[in-house]
C-alpha cells in the first residue's frame, strides 16, 4: 500500500515522483469505481479528493491578475489546473455521458483542444467577467428593481348623492337607513345623559342649607379710639353743597348748636354770598338735606356760618385748642372729594403756625394762627372738624400746602401739611358772628414785611397810619418788630396774628429795633 500523508503535511512522493496535491494509488482513475457502486472510500482517497491542495495556506488560491503574487503561486495554480477530479466528485456532481457542454476546466489547457475567447474559462475573459472570477471583490450596487412612484389614482369619483335621493330614491337600503338612524338616536341620547349628568354635578356646588359659622366679634373698641370717635363725631359733620347754574361746590360743615348754626370756611360759602342765584344745602350724615342760609362771613380768618332749620341736630362738642400740644393725636372728618363722614388720623405737627390764604377781595388780609397736622386733608375736607382723641372739636379743617403753595381752594392734594384754625378762635368769632352777624378785628395800622440780618428775624415796618395805634405809640417806619408782648415775631404774618389776638381797647407791648438798638413801646389796640 502506498504512503498516506495529511493534504497539509505538504506533497508525499510516490513512486519516485511528486503528485500534484493527490495520492496516486497506481490505478486508472476512471477505472476506479464510485462510491455510489459500492465501493468504499478510504480515508486516503477522501483527502484526495475534499481535502485543500498541498502548499496551499488558504482556502483560495492566488489569482493571476492579484498584486503580489510569487511565483510558486503561479506553479501552484497551473499543477492546480492540470488536476482531474476524482471520481468520487465526477459520479456525484459531473454531467451524464455524451454532454457537450462543460462547466469544468480542461483537464490540460496546454494539451486539450484549441478554445476560443467565448470559452468559460478563458483566462481574457475570466479577468473582465467578475461573475466567472472566483477572486472578484464584492461591491454594493443599486437594487435589482427599481421602486416606482405611486401613480394616480384613477379610480373614478362615484355620484353623490342629495338628501332626497337618500331617503326616496332607493339608492341606499332601507336597512342601512335605519341602521344609521340608529346609530344618530343613540348618540343624541349619549349626550343627553352626559349634559345631564353634567348639570346636576354642577347643581351639587350649590347647597341651600349651606351655613357660615359665626364668631364673637374679636375687636375691641375702647373709649377715645379712632372707631369710637368717629362714631360720635361724624353725625355732626355735614356736607355742605353750593350750586349757582352749571357750578358749584362742595365743602364740609360743623354743627355747633341744637339751632342748627353750622361752621365752616367763608372760602365754602363765598359764592352762594356773591350769587343770588346760588343754592345751599347742609347733607347730614343719615342722607337728610336741609336748605342752608349764610348767617355772617369773616373773610379775615377764613370762617363763616349757615344755619339750617332742622330740630334736633346733632350737635359737636368743642374743645379747647390751647391745650394741645404737638405730637397729640388728632382725627380730620369731613366730605374729601364728595365723599360725605371721610376720617382720617394724624399727629399734630406744629402749633401756632402762620398761614396766609387766598384773598377774597383787595382790602382782605386773611392770615390765621394754624393747627399744622399731618391728617390728611383734601379738597372738601374745608370746614370740616379737626378733633383730639377724646372727640372734641379742636380746629376747623381749612388749607392745605401743596407743592404750588398754600391751597384753601381745593385744587391741590394732601402731601401731608394741613391746617386747621384753632377752635378758640373759631368759637370767638363765630359767637360773635351768630350774635352781630360780623366780627372786629383788632389791627395795629402798620404795613411790613418779613426782614432777618442773618442772626434774628422780625417785621420791618414800610408805613405807618396816621392816628392808628403804632402812630400813637411811637413806631417809626423801618422800625423791625421782634415781639409782641412774650410772643416772638418772625415774619409780618405773625406780627399779623399776635395782634389778632388781643381783643379791641387792650395794650400791648411791642419789642422794636431802631438803628441797631431795641426799644419795648406801649400800644393801645
Amino acid at each position: 500500500m502506498p504512503e498516506q500523508t495529511s493534504p497539509d503535511a505538504g506533497a508525499p512522493v510516490t513512486n519516485g515522483h511528486r503528485t500534484n496535491g493527490h495520492q496516486q494509488s497506481g490505478r486508472s482513475a476512471s477505472a476506479a469505481p464510485s462510491g455510489s457502486n459500492g465501493h468504499a472510500l478510504d480515508d486516503g482517497e477522501l483527502a484526495a479528493a475534499f481535502g485543500r491542495p498541498t502548499g496551499e495556506a488558504g482556502p483560495f488560491a492566488g489569482h493571476a491578475g492579484d498584486r503580489g503574487a510569487t511565483e510558486t503561486d503561479t506553479r501552484r495554480r497551473d499543477r492546480a489546473g492540470s488536476r482531474e477530479p476524482s471520481v468520487a466528485l465526477a459520479s456525484a456532481f459531473g454531467r451524464p455521458d455524451g454532454a457537450a457542454d462543460t462547466l469544468q476546466r480542461p483537464a490540460d489547457p496546454r494539451t486539450g483542444p484549441e478554445h476560443t475567447a467565448d470559452d468559460l474559462w478563458d483566462g481574457e475573459t475570466t479577468e473582465h467577467d467578475p461573475w466567472r472570477d472566483p477572486a472578484a471583490p464584492v461591491e454594493l450596487g443599486g437594487p435589482a428593481v427599481r421602486e416606482r412612484a405611486p401613480g394616480p389614482d384613477r379610480r373614478a369619483a362615484g355620484p353623490r348623492l342629495s338628501a332626497r335621493e337618500l331617503l326616496f330614491g332607493r339608492r341606499v337600503a332601507p336597512s342601512a337607513l335605519i341602521l344609521l338612524a340608529v346609530v344618530a338616536l343613540l348618540v343624541g341620547a349619549v349626550g343627553g345623559v352626559v349634559g345631564h349628568l353634567t348639570a346636576e354635578g354642577s347643581d351639587t356646588l350649590i347647597d341651600p342649607g349651606a351655613t357660615l359659622a359665626q364668631v364673637d366679634a374679636g375687636k375691641e373698641r375702647p373709649a377715645g379710639s379712632v372707631a369710637d370717635v368717629a362714631g360720635r363725631v361724624v353725625p355732626a359733620v355735614v356736607s355742605i353743597e353750593v350750586r349757582s347754574g352749571t357750578t358749584g361746590g362742595t365743602g364740609s360743615g360743623v354743627v355747633i348748636d341744637t339751632r342748627g348754626d353750622i361752621v365752616t370756611n367763608n372760602h365754602v360759602v363765598s359764592l352762594a354770598a356773591t350769587d343770588p342765584r346760588a343754592t345751599l344745602e347742609a347733607v347730614f350724615a343719615s342722607g337728610q338735606r336741609a336748605a342752608a342760609r349764610i348767617v355772617g362771613r369773616d373773610p379775615q380768618t377764613d370762617i363763616a356760618v349757615v344755619k339750617v332749620d332742622l330740630a334736633n341736630p346733632v350737635v359737636a362738642q368743642l374743645g379747647r385748642s390751647s391745650d394741645l400740644r404737638v405730637g397729640d393725636g388728632v382725627i380730620a372728618i369731613g366730605s374729601p372729594l364728595g365723599l360725605a363722614g371721610t376720617v382720617t388720623t394724624g399727629i399734630v405737627s406744629a402749633l401756632r403756625r402762620p398761614v396766609r390764604l387766598d384773598a377774597e377781595s383787595a382790602d382782605a388780609n386773611p392770615v390765621i394762627d394754624a393747627i399744622q397736622t399731618d391728617a390728611a386733608i383734601n379738597p372738601g375736607n374745608s370746614g370740616g372738624a379737626l378733633v383730639d382723641s377724646t372727640g372734641a372739636v379742636v380746629g376747623i379743617n381749612t388749607a392745605i400746602r401743596t407743592l404750588g403753595g398754600t391751597d384753601s381752594s381745593g385744587q391741590g392734594g394732601s402731601i401731608g401739611l394741613g391746617f386747621a384754625i384753632p377752635i378758640d378762635d373759631v368759637r370767638t368769632i363765630a359767637q360773635s358772628l351768630i350774635q352781630t352777624g360780623g366780627f372786629a378785628h383788632t389791627d395795629l395800622g402798620v404795613n411790613a414785611k418779613s426782614v432777618t440780618d442773618g442772626t434774628s428775624d422780625g417785621a420791618q415796618i414800610l408805613n405807618v397810619r396816621q392816628g392808628g395805634p403804632a402812630d400813637r405809640a411811637g413806631v417809626l417806619e423801618g422800625d423791625v418788630v421782634t415781639e409782641v408782648d412774650d410772643r416772638p415775631v418772625a415774619s409780618a404774618d405773625e406780627l399779623t396774628v399776635a395782634i389778632r389776638e388781643h381783643r379791641p381797647g387792650e395794650t400791648v407791648t411791642l419789642g422794636v429795633v431802631r438803628a441797631g438798638r431795641p426799644l419795648s413801646l406801649q400800644a393801645q389796640l
